[in-house]
């Protein structure tokens, strides 16, 4: 199976040696990051750094300042964290000098920055909190700078693809600062509750659909109230048993709308700036309602636009089972479907079993592995998915 490695360019900036010890795993392809949120990484075998703090989203490349002039949202420059100028430019050179495919990694909806300089462009929960970390897809403004940020990350020089995060909904699910949240187990039903918008916009596109934004918003927080109060029952209901039938089909629609839509244009937007034969894969979860970096998706909708998906395929069998059976029989013949698995033992990974997790993965449909993250990994993680690939 074509197996491609995630890489930050400060784990190869820097590093003569980070190029070589990537392609010796066995992996085809580098998935590097052109675009990215704000981190705090681990970099073990950096011979200048051993930590990067990334203070903020960033382009991790020279932006073309003819696209962003004069615009209120636009990128960020990377700052002295990324290593170069042009940190992706001189990663990927690097990497292809190694022999490895270089595909772009674009994270998109997701920025703290962006919500903390312009807080109105920001998801707002229905208790009209702000989740500065997740920008609102359904404003035509930040859906205008997502998929222009799309289409110029993407397509960097020397690309064969490029793997678009984040296309969608965020919400409340956020490693953010010192994270606080955990004391209330919320649900799948409930996260979902707590991250639906009511911006200003979001509000005009419940009532085009004939529904009182007022009225959603206290029936959300009615729905909440007994899992505010610990009531376990409550924690494990559906999102029908705890907003109801009608309003959540109402609140979903909505959604539906704002992020396919901009699937579809981001996708576009990309294809037309690429040039002929170039990849373009998303992270996705096929849970319409899911927010996050692997965004909820309908998988024979999106499959009609990218070429393919990345799913996250970390854990057991049924955790496999939930990302690749309802996605793979919407699959062609040409179809990506990447597993995606975390190989960082540190970070809940399984580098030990990966050949089996594969071969299983294989077995439900996926086409491709992603490793989860070269750069992050031990010595001993690295070893053991070399053992992996080999066998594979």
């Amino acid at each position: 199976m074509k197996t491609s490695a995630f890489l930050y360019p400060w784990d190869v900036v820097g590093d003569p040696e980070a190029a070589g010890r990537t392609a010796a795993l066995g992996v085809r392809q580098a998935t590097l990051a052109a675009a990215y949120h704000s981190t705090r990484a681990l970099t073990p075998r950096h011979p200048a750094h051993r930590v990067v703090t990334a203070e903020h989203a960033a382009a991790l490349y020279p932006v073309d300042e003819r696209r962003w002039r004069g615009r209120e949202l636009r990128p960020y420059p990377a700052g002295s964290w990324a290593g170069a100028e042009d940190a992706y430019g001189a990663a990927a050179d690097a990497l292809a000098a190694a022999g490895l495919e270089v595909h772009t990694w674009v994270v998109l909806a997701h920025n703290s920055r962006l919500g903390a300089e312009h807080p109105d462009t920001s998801v707002v929960n229905a208790y009209g909190d702000r989740y500065p970390w997740a920008p609102c897809v359904a404003q035509p403004e930040v859906r205008a700078y997502l998929v222009d940020l799309a289409a110029e990350a993407a397509v960097r020089p020397g690309a064969a693809g490029t793997e678009l995060e984040s296309l969608g909904w965020y919400g409340l699910a956020h490693l953010h600062a010192h994270d606080k949240i955990g004391g209330v187990p919320l649900g799948d039903a409930a996260q979902y509750l707590m991250s639906l918008c009511f911006c200003a916009h979001c509000r005009d596109g419940y009532a085009g659909l004939g529904a009182d934004p007022d009225a959603l918003a206290v029936a959300v927080r009615r729905a909440l109230a007994p899992v505010w109060a610990g009531d376990l029952a409550a924690g494990v209901r559906t999102i029908d048993g705890l907003l109801g039938e009608e309003l959540a089909a109402l609140s979903l629609d909505w959604r539906l709308r704002s992020a396919r839509s901009l699937q579809e244009r981001a996708v576009a937007a990309v294809r037309a700036a690429a040039p002929p034969g170039f990849q373009v894969l998303m992270h996705a979860d096929p849970v319409p309602y899911h927010c996050g970096a692997n965004a909820g998706v309908d998988p024979a909708h999106i499959l009609g636009h990218a070429d393919g998906l990345v799913l996250p395929c970390t854990g057991g069998p049924a955790a496999r089972e939930a990302m690749l059976g309802p996605t793979a029989k919407h699959a062609g013949p040409d179809t990506v479907l990447a597993a995606n698995f975390t190989v960082v033992a540190g970070m809940g990974g399984s580098p030990a079993t990966l050949a089996a997790d594969a071969a299983h993965a294989a077995g439900l449909g996926a086409t491709e592995l992603r490793l989860y993250h070269a750069g992050l990994a031990s010595d001993a993680d690295l070893a053991e998915i070399r053992r992996a690939l080999a066998a594979l």
